[in-house]
């Protein structure tokens, strides 16, 4: 989708469709949507005095002006109660707005910057947002079919228009950014949707490689000899079971000063986790395709904030591989030895996305990094425990944790944060290993991070638990159906805010 930025007068615009915005409980418009009213005479205000709910948020009502303005429909998008405003809204509106307008046929339109002006918005974070919510909101995962009903053209272009000169170079800098970051976030959901026998260990490993050549990365991907060379037992460990071959990708963005120390994002990449030996349910299955949801976050992270040349060292690191039964499948009770010299027991083969982490976490702690952060689909406890509104998150450092759930709350990637009290631990001790890979039902997401934070002890170091974030059951504003891309927007937001 091409975003592109303008001066000039709303009511003067000539287009398929132009967009503007009403606040609820607004009577007579103003700024550029009183503007539009009344070079058409009224009639917004026509259709307020009547009672009509034209400023409910996501109230979505077209006006044809019959020639009174250039363009050939208004349309007026509700922006909600004034108080309950924010830049999330202004990114759901953006969304809602954009999946409208295509359903009506319209392909390219012009529209304002919904929470810029009248809205009181931050005039570049709003275009952000609304560059953002655009992207994502349009966004449809190819597939592999061409179901009937969803034929309608895709949105090829938004103009977003300003009459004040001095805002014009805020908005181009906002959709900038706005546009690099959600089409990092399309591409993140690209991977989580692609089908497991698409989306292979090598085929991740592939893609990380062909996007960082695109975004000016750093790439290495290590295959199987690297990882015995380097004592990742545990990453092999997984792989064993399966014919695909695991890798471990790492992208670097050289960003900020020579010899700072990086920041390390690491994403679990099971790209099909069948629970080995200690397999699944068969219902629902289909969905474990998502597993790879923290390494494909990642990659698409690293590829954000390489497009706004973020003045960061950043390194990503992807640990991937399949988790399948099969007569060279690790079993429970076998013991494995991880990067970090930790021995693990094995409780359950279907606690696999931790032992990869392990050895990721273990790379990590050789960069002498200045935070890391984990992010991963690892538990279906941190699903019961918070559903599909926030992330788990902890963490052995407050002042990273806090960073992260304030990134949260600005993209509106909510996180919420759990316990990591020592008591804990007592539930991953093992009698024949350093520790096991599980420490049973209760207190599961918890137990889960806890045998994360032993290979992160060196470290400045938070884990985000997306397991019930990664894939959505239904589209609601920005958030499609199917993968959501979750993730993204949060770290870079952190990053960001490590230069501010």
């Amino acid at each position: 989708m091409r975003i592109s930025v303008h001066q000039g007068t709303i009511e003067q615009e000539r287009a398929e469709l132009v967009v503007v915005n009403l606040f609820q409980g607004v009577t007579l418009p103003g700024g550029a949507t009183g503007a539009l009213d009344g070079a058409m005479g009224g009639a917004i205000r026509e259709r307020l005095q009547a009672g009509d709910p034209l400023g409910e948020f996501g109230q979505m009502t077209v006006f044809y002006p019959r020639g009174a303005v250039p363009a050939e429909r208004v349309l007026v998008a509700g922006l909600g109660v004034a108080e309950l405003f924010s830049l999330d809204r202004a990114r759901q509106l953006a969304a809602l707005v954009a999946r409208h307008v295509r359903s009506l046929g319209v392909s390219r339109y012009t529209s304002t910057v919904h929470g810029a002006g009248i809205g009181g918005r931050d005039t570049q974070e709003a275009a952000q947002a609304a560059a953002e919510g655009t992207i994502l909101g349009a966004y449809r995962f190819a597939g592999y079919g061409k179901p009937a009903e969803d034929q309608r053209p895709q949105l090829e272009e938004i103009t977003f228009v300003t009459n004040d000169p001095a805002a014009l170079p805020k908005i181009q800098s906002g959709v900038q950014v706005g546009q690099a970051i959600a089409d990092a976030v399309c591409f993140t959901r690209d991977l989580v949707n692609e089908p497991a026998n698409r989306m292979t260990p090598t085929n991740l490993a592939q893609a990380a490689v062909d996007m960082a050549a695109g975004s000016g990365l750093i790439c290495r991907v290590l295959g199987p000899q690297e990882m015995r060379e380097l004592g990742m037992g545990a990453l092999l460990g997984v792989a064993q079971g399966s014919r695909e071959e695991p890798r471990f990708v790492v992208l670097e963005h050289e960003g900020g000063r020579p010899g700072d120390r990086p920041c390390v994002i690491v994403g679990k990449g099971i790209t099909f986790d069948s629970g080995g030996i200690s397999i699944k349910p068969s219902a629902g299955m289909e969905r474990m395709k998502d597993d790879m949801a923290g390494a494909a976050a990642t990659m698409g992270a690293m590829r954000a904030i390489a497009e706004i040349a973020l003045p960061v060292h950043v390194i990503g690191l992807v640990a991937a591989t399949e988790n399948l039964p099969s007569g060279t499948a690790i079993k429970p009770g076998d013991v494995l030895h991880t990067l970090s010299g930790l021995s693990v027991e094995i409780i359950s083969t279907d606690a696999e996305g931790r032992l990869v982490l392990a050895d990721a976490l273990g790379y990590a702690e050789r960069l002498g990094p200045a935070a890391v952060v984990d992010l991963a689909t690892l538990t279906g406890g941190c699903v019961v425990a918070l559903g599909d509104v926030a992330a788990g998150l902890m963490g052995n450092d407050q002042p990273l944790v806090d960073a992260l759930r304030l990134a949260g709350d600005e993209t509106g990637e909510l996180v919420w944060q759990l316990p990591l009290f020592e008591p804990y631990a007592e539930q991953i001790k093992s009698d024949v290993a350093d520790l096991k890979n599980s420490g049973g039902r209760g207190a599961s997401a918890i137990t889960a991070a806890k045998f994360l934070e032993r290979f992160a002890q060196g470290s400045r170091w938070a884990h985000l638990d997306i397991a019930g974030m990664a894939y959505a059951e239904e589209t609601k504003h920005y958030v499609p159906k199917g993968a959501t891309g979750f993730g993204v927007r949060l770290l870079v937001s952190w990053l960001r805010s490590r230069v501010e």
